[in-house]
């Protein structure tokens, strides 16, 4: 029976993930922080707790692909020594998390900082200390500024693209719209609902009639649904971290508001949101995606489905196979890999940075077809294509092309 590597302990301020067996503290060079002959030591900060914690299955599963990697010799021979630690989605908790990962464990890089709150929090420290916060989980359009803040990247689409289709879906299929929108007040919201703006040009300013926003730090949103609903909209944008869009979903349910809703694609989990709000409920939800649907029937026969099925019943049997949190953390630890072995042995933090930027046309097993990511020293967003999709009540459906949203400056 495989003996899993994992390890879940407690240690000083937080949950600590840790993929790898801690190496012995062997010569490191100086311009080589986090890497000796057998190891590299990545740091992550995920919230394990707290109001955004549906999302720690991402890090798990980054966790367990790694000790995959491991299992099969490691990059370049060398294993990934994976630290992850719980900040609760909270930015003051994220900078403490990062000064110990950067000054106490000596990590090469932070890689997959989740949260729009917790990488605005510590963007300024990476950049100051030169350590790479590659990968970002958020889409917030700021993470993609070379010029500012040159060691930090994102890895999903852009908040603002999504935005964007879907400000120019609505007024090609629904011109006469009256659209209301509630959004999460940070980065993350105001970003998608600057895209969806952006979209729908000149028409914005009538065809959205209501907007609400909420704080992470609110137990409930039920009373921006019900003021929402009582604008006579047709059309509901719910730009909402899972909690919040699954309240959402249920609550507009609950008081008979049949409006066209469109729901975040950070919010697509059929385990995390659509089956908590109710899958009747959810039924006829539109968002985008880039990743295939582990349940689309479609993927049936697909080598890469198989490969990942596999990889979860041997190194993440506890993990949820209906949560799309999976696919994507099954997919940012593939290109964190790729990074890694194309950085061969410079594994300086400034050449790991130069690879991570010169990404071409390169594609994961489970993208959608006609899906790749291209970075530059200029361009910061290393995937730039979605696909519209709607919810059936079991599993999302995609339609329409492939679509790419990029944004300018």
């Amino acid at each position: 029976m495989h003996k899993r590597r994992n390890m879940l302990k407690y240690m000083g301020a937080g949950l600590v993930l840790s993929a790898g067996l801690a190496m012995p503290a062997i010569s490191q060079a100086a311009d080589m922080p986090g890497v000796t002959d057998t190891e590299i030591k990545l740091g992550n900060i995920a919230p394990y707790s707290g109001p955004a914690s549906a999302y720690s299955t991402i890090a798990k599963t980054i966790s367990a692909y790694f000790d995959k990697v491991n299992e099969e010799g490691g990059i370049n021979g060398r294993k990934i020594n994976f630290l992850s630690y719980d900040d609760g989605y909270s930015p003051p908790k994220a900078v403490e998390q990062a000064r110990k990962l950067v000054e106490s464990d000596e990590v090469l890089l932070i890689f997959q900082s989740l949260g729009t709150p917790s990488n605005s929090a510590i963007e300024k420290y990476m950049n100051m200390k030169k350590v790479p916060q590659l990968l970002v989980a958020t889409g917030a359009t700021k993470f993609g500024n070379p010029k500012e803040a040159p060691w930090t990247m994102g890895w999903q689409p852009n908040y603002q693209s999504e935005g964007i289709i879907y400000g120019r879906w609505i007024t090609s299929e629904m011109p006469d719209a009256k659209i209301a929108v509630m959004y999460q007040n940070d980065d993350f919201g105001k970003d998608v609902l600057a895209g969806l703006k952006a979209g729908l040009g000149d028409k914005a300013g009538s065809m959205i009639v209501a907007e609400a926003s909420y704080e992470v730090a609110e137990p409930v949103v039920d009373s921006q649904v019900v003021k929402l609903k009582a604008s006579g909209a047709d059309v509901f944008i719910n730009i909402a971290t899972p909690k919040f869009a699954a309240q959402a979903i249920k609550k507009a349910h609950e008081i008979g508001w049949e409006a066209t809703q469109i729901v975040a694609n950070v919010s697509t989990s059929v385990a995390a949101v659509l089956t908590p709000a109710g899958l009747d409920a959810s039924t006829g939800v539109i968002s985008t995606g880039y990743l295939k649907d582990m349940q689309d029937p479609q993927w049936a026969d697909d080598p890469a489905k198989k490969d990942w099925e596999a990889f979860m019943d041997k190194y993440y049997p506890d993990g949820n196979k209906a949560s799309n949190f999976t696919v994507y953390g099954y997919s940012v630890a593939q290109t964190m890999v790729h990074i890694l072995t194309q950085a061969g042995d410079d594994l300086t933090r400034e050449n790991v940075l130069k690879q991570a930027a010169s990404m071409k046309d390169v594609t994961l097993p489970l993208f959608l077809p006609g899906m790749a990511m291209n970075t530059s020293e200029t361009d910061y967003f290393p995937i730039e294509q979605m696909q519209l999709m709607k919810f059936n009540g079991e599993r999302w459906e995609n339609f329409g092309e492939v679509i790419s949203g990029e944004v300018g400056g």
